[in-house]
């Protein structure tokens, strides 16, 4: 009976170990600080592209850190990279204490945070509007990602702020959806998002760099910048595809 039990506890231990890896994995944030300031570290991601990062994260074999393509900005010429700010939102017919929890939220989002929203699949609500703009730019945030819907977007626009989202109406959210958690890792496709990560996004859409890989996959991609002014000097040129391939050109 003894040896059964012990038996019995040695299962449940190994449950839960397995169980607190996925958890470690699924939630644990990393805090990895890099060789330079993350200002410095964000505007050299500025000044790139997402696909080069992209094609750099595959090499890493991440092949689903862009969110979905119906996503899109609303400034097709802006280009911006922030740290991730997550955001969790539910439709959800209560109102109560909504304020209260929006508030503490808008209260600790931080400056070059890039806020990430999650809305759970939300077809009606917008999550982002012109007070919300006009907040994120006073604590110097650098750009919205809303995976739901946006309104008053003459506001938005008239403040030069970055947004990223999937449809406008005039619909709010009081009433129609409660955001439930923030700075918590949150998924949108088939990304997760953790916050601190590198959050960037252009007229390609928007992508997610892990926060322990982004300074590798930066050194990376500005090689990568680098590869590409030979190719198109080559190309400029009148260079035959055989002889730019024979040199390591690619297409």
């Amino acid at each position: 009976m003894q040896q059964e039990n012990n038996e019995n506890m040695l299962q449940k231990e190994a449950k839960m170990m397995k169980l607190e890896n996925l958890i470690r994995q699924r939630e644990c944030v990393s805090k990895k600080e890099f060789p330079v300031s993350e200002k410095e570290l964000l505007s050299r991601y500025e000044s790139l592209y997402t696909g080069a990062i992209n094609d750099v994260m595959r090499e890493f074999c991440l092949l689903d850190q862009a969110l979905p393509h119906d996503i899109v900005p609303l400034r097709p010429e802006k280009t911006v990279a922030g740290i991730a700010f997550t955001v969790k939102s539910s439709p959800n017919v209560k109102i109560t204490g909504e304020m209260t929890f929006r508030t503490k939220m808008l209260d600790e989002m931080h400056e070059d945070a890039f806020v990430v929203w999650d809305t759970s699949k939300d077809e009606a609500a917008t999550l982002w509007g012109g007070v919300m703009t006009a907040t994120a730019v006073g604590k110097k945030v650098r750009a919205a990602c809303i995976d739901g819907g946006i309104r008053d977007t003459h506001q938005i626009m008239q403040r030069d702020f970055p947004v990223f989202y999937r449809y406008r109406t005039s619909n709010g959210s009081l009433g129609r959806c409660l955001i439930t958690h923030y700075q918590i890792p949150i998924k949108i496709g088939a990304v997760t998002i953790k916050p601190g990560d590198i959050i960037m996004g252009d007229i390609d859409g928007v992508l997610c760099v892990p926060r322990d890989i982004a300074w590798d996959v930066l050194l990376r991609a500005e090689e990568i910048r680098e590869n590409e002014k030979k190719i198109f000097s080559w190309v400029n040129s009148g260079e035959s595809i055989d002889s730019i391939t024979k040199k390591g050109g690619y297409f």
